[in-house]
C-alpha cells in the first residue's frame, strides 16, 4: 500500500501529454494499465466497459486519423502515440440499469470516467505520459474496430513515452469548491 502523499504527488505529476517519444512500450505496463480499469469500482459492480488496446501501427494511424480535426486544428499529435485504448460503453448488469431508471441518472457514463481515470494514474505509476480524448469520429472508431453500431465509444486514451517536463497545474483555489457539512 503507498502511502497518501505518494499518492498525492502521482495524482499531482499526471497531465495531458501531447509529445510522444518514439518508443515502443511494453505489453506488460499495458496489462496492468488495464487491469487498473478493470478492477475499478462500478455502480452494483456492472462494469459497463471493454478496453480495446490499439498498438498495431497501420491500424492506430487510422484509428488516430479519426481523431483529428484539421479545421480545429485538434488531436494532431495522436499520430505520435505508440498506443492507443478505446474505451466502449458496454451494457451494465440488470441491478445498475434499474438503479438508472429510478435514479433518473446513467451510472454507466460515470464509471466508465472512474475507470479511464484508474488506468491514466497507472500509466503515470508506470512511468508513460497519456491523454484523454473525447473528440473524435465515433462511427469511424466503431468501422475501424468492428465496434457494434449498438456500442458507445466514449474515450480514448493516448499512451506512451514523453520527456516528462512537469508543468505547474493551474487549478482553482480549493477554497473556491470544497466546503465541509454545507454547500
Amino acid at each position: 500500500m503507498i502511502d497518501g502523499n505518494t499518492m498525492l504527488s502521482l495524482i499531482n505529476s499526471r497531465q495531458s501529454e501531447r509529445r510522444y517519444l518514439d518508443r515502443p512500450v511494453e505489453k506488460e505496463k499495458i496489462e496492468r494499465i488495464t487491469e487498473a480499469g478493470r478492477l475499478s469500482p462500478s455502480a452494483c459492480n456492472g462494469q459497463p466497459w471493454r478496453f480495446i488496446v490499439v498498438d498495431e501501427p497501420g491500424l492506430r494511424q487510422q484509428v488516430s486519423s479519426a481523431t483529428e480535426s484539421e479545421i480545429l486544428r485538434m488531436n494532431t499529435f495522436v499520430h505520435q502515440a505508440p498506443v492507443l485504448i478505446v474505451i466502449v460503453r458496454e451494457k451494465s448488469n440488470f441491478t445498475s440499469r434499474a438503479g438508472d431508471l429510478i435514479k433518473k441518472r446513467d451510472y454507466s457514463l460515470i464509471d466508465v470516467g472512474i475507470a479511464t481515470a484508474s488506468m491514466v494514474y497507472q500509466a503515470t505509476a508506470e512511468g508513460l505520459g497519456t491523454c484523454i480524448l473525447g473528440w473524435f469520429d465515433e462511427k469511424k472508431i466503431r468501422e475501424l474496430l468492428g465496434i457494434p453500431k449498438s456500442k458507445r465509444v466514449e474515450l480514448v486514451i493516448t499512451v506512451g513515452y514523453t520527456e516528462n517536463q512537469h508543468r505547474n497545474k493551474v487549478r482553482k483555489p480549493s477554497g473556491e469548491f470544497i466546503t465541509f457539512n454545507r454547500y
